[in-house]
Order: structure tokens, then C-alpha cells, then sequence
């Protein structure tokens, strides 16, 4: 039997459709059909200057709109030529990391609700408010930040920002735990996740899969360490930046490594504050 799933489905959120081939209840083919939210933004870059652009850019993906920024006026500055003073490489190196974890606490909260897990969405999502709050302190805004520019950043931190910041970072990894717990420790969700949605290192490379997909598959691959920017070459010679991976393949690993994720960006929080403290103002 041929089922369409989406494209406006409760599981799917609006961004794609799916064609599924069933046997009985088990599904033994897919064909995914995307492009509903594609925006053209490459054309709509033509347009503009390369100051403009950056407010495109941010909403490329709600969840990451920091790196999102981040990624042009990196571009940008590269042809130019330009050289970012140290404590902006470090601030957006910080931001970075805390919108890492906005995004992948929004997975970790919202993926158990599939399976009617409901407890780790409040777990998660106590913790993406209280980053929330500094990010919104710092910038002005709560999903897009508008605070890269080419050369820097929009303006300095506020008075005690850091030590708001470094307060929040304890606080998100005291959760932890707890989510691990309450997931890692349920039946239900092993059973719906170890050995669901097996993809092996050859289909990973064959569609160009990369991020925390392809490292939950063992392929050991991540662009801060292996084509760093910012200052992430220093981090991995400090042995802060670690990167994980997993050999499970499934739905399970997948879930765990950006567990791990949100681990080690805390980490890096943590030494991104503690080398700014070490900058003139």
C-alpha cells in the first residue's frame, strides 16, 4: 500500500512530504519529497549588498539563526581579507556554542514526544529558556539575533553578562542527567529507536549526509576541528573540543551523540568565558 504522510501532517511540520510504501504496518520504502519551504534565497542574495544579507541568511534555519549569520560575515570577511579582533572571535565563538545547544535541546526535548514521552520536553525546555534569556540580553532577540557583522559584532557585551552566562551553563548541565535518565532508562523508547532508521557509512557519504547524522553512523568528521575557524584549533589542542561519535547507526545513537553534543558545547562555553576574562575590554 502507497500512503502519503504530509506535507501538513502532525509529524511532519510543513517541511516535506512523504511517499511510503507499507507491507502490513512496517514500512519498507520511502520517498521523500522536499522543496515546500524552499524561498529562492540565493536569488534574493543577488539583490542585496552584502550587509543585507545577513538578515536572510539568519532565518535559513530558526534553530541555528546565530550560525547561520555567522557563516556569511565568516565568507565575507575571508575575501576581503579582514581581520576580527580577538575578543568578537571568542564572543561568537560563545554564541555559536549556546545556540548549538538551543538546537539541539529543541530535538532532545521534542523527538520523546513522538513516542508520548512528555516528561524530557519540560527537562529540555527549562533549560533552552534560561540560554534564551542570555541570548536574548546580549542581541535583543530571542530566535533572530541580527548581532554579526562584517568585522565583528553589533556592539560589546553587557556589564556581568559572562558571569549570567557561565551561571546558565551550570544550570542547562545540572539537566542533563535527568533527560538521560528518564530516555536512556525508558523500554518504550529503546524499543522505538535501537535498530529504527539504520544508516550505514556508505549511504552517508553517498547523499552527503554530514553533522551529528553522520558522526551517530562513526564517520569522524567535524569541520571545527578538521577545517577550523574562529578559534576552535585552539580548543582542540586543549583537548576541550571533542568530538563524538557513535557506531549505532540507528535512531538511538543519533539521539545519544547529540546528547554528547550538548556536553561539549557547555565545555567550550565554559573556556570561551574563562579566555575572555583574559581579554582587554
Amino acid at each position: 500500500m502507497i500512503l502519503n504522510i504530509g506535507p501538513q501532517h502532525p509529524s511532519t511540520h510543513g517541511v516535506l512530504r512523504l511517499r511510503v510504501t507499507l507491507d502490513g504496518e512496517r514500512i519498507v520504502g520511502c520517498e521523500p519529497i522536499i522543496g515546500y519551504m524552499h524561498r529562492g534565497v540565493e536569488k534574493l542574495f543577488e539583490v542585496r549588498d552584502y550587509r543585507q544579507i545577513i538578515v536572510l541568511a539568519n532565518r535559513h534555519d530558526w534553530l541555528s539563526a546565530f550560525s547561520s549569520e555567522l557563516g556569511v560575515v565568516l565568507a565575507v570577511e575571508r575575501m576581503l581579507g579582514m581581520e576580527v579582533p580577538e575578543r568578537a572571535t571568542w564572543t561568537r565563538m560563545l554564541l555559536a556554542e549556546l545556540n548549538r545547544v538551543l538546537n539541539h535541546l529543541m530535538f532532545l526535548g521534542s523527538y520523546p514526544l513522538e513516542i508520548d514521552a512528555i516528561t524530557p520536553v519540560s527537562d529540555a525546555f527549562r533549560g533552552r529558556e534560561t540560554i534564551q534569556e542570555v541570548m536574548e540580553e546580549v542581541s535583543g532577540g530571542r530566535m533572530h539575533y541580527m548581532f554579526n557583522r562584517v568585522g565583528g559584532l553589533k556592539e560589546d557585551l553587557p556589564a556581568g553578562w559572562l558571569g549570567r552566562v557561565s551561571s546558565t551553563v551550570a544550570a542547562v548541565r545540572g539537566r542533563l542527567p535527568q533527560v538521560e535518565e528518564v530516555i536512556f532508562g525508558n523500554e518504550i523508547f529503546q524499543a522505538h529507536t535501537l535498530g529504527v532508521g539504520v544508516l550505514e557509512p556508505d549511504v552517508i557519504a553517498q547523499h552527503g549526509v554530514s553533522g551529528p547524522i553522520a558522526r551517530a553512523s562513526g564517520v569522524d568528521f567535524d569541520l571545527r576541528r578538521d577545517d577550523p575557524y574562529l578559534a576552535y584549533d585552539e580548543l582542540t589542542a586543549a583537548g576541550v573540543l571533542k568530538i563524538s561519535t557513535r557506531d549505532g547507526k540507528d535512531c538511538h545513537s543519533r539521539f545519544g551523540l547529540l546528547l554528547d553534543q550538548v556536553k561539549v558545547s557547555l565545555d567550550i562555553a565554559d573556556a570561551c568565558i574563562a579566555r575572555m576574562a583574559e581579554l582587554p575590554q
